[in-house]
C-alpha cells in the first residue's frame, strides 16, 4: 500500500502524519518568509521532505494515530 500524507486529529496532536505508522510532522520552528505564500510554501516543502524521508518501521508503536 503506498503511503500518503493525511490530516490527523487526536487529543494530543493536530496536524499531518502517516496513516501507516505513528509518524507525525512536527516542525522545529514557526514558518518564516517574506509573505504568507512564501511561509506556506516553505512549511509544505519541509513537511513533504520529512514525510518522504521517514521510515514507517521506525515509527511503529502500538495503535496507529486516529485520522479524520
Amino acid at each position: 500500500m503506498p503511503r500518503k500524507l493525511v490530516w490527523i486529529e487526536n487529543q494530543n496532536f493536530q496536524g499531518f502524519g502517516c496513516p501507516a505508522c505513528n509518524w507525525m510532522f512536527r516542525p522545529a520552528s514557526a514558518p518564516v518568509g517574506g509573505s504568507l505564500d512564501e511561509m506556506k510554501q516553505k512549511y509544505e516543502a519541509q513537511r513533504d521532505k520529512e514525510f518522504a524521508a521517514h521510515v514507517c518501521l521506525k515509527h511503529l508503536r502500538g495503535a496507529r494515530p486516529k485520522t479524520e
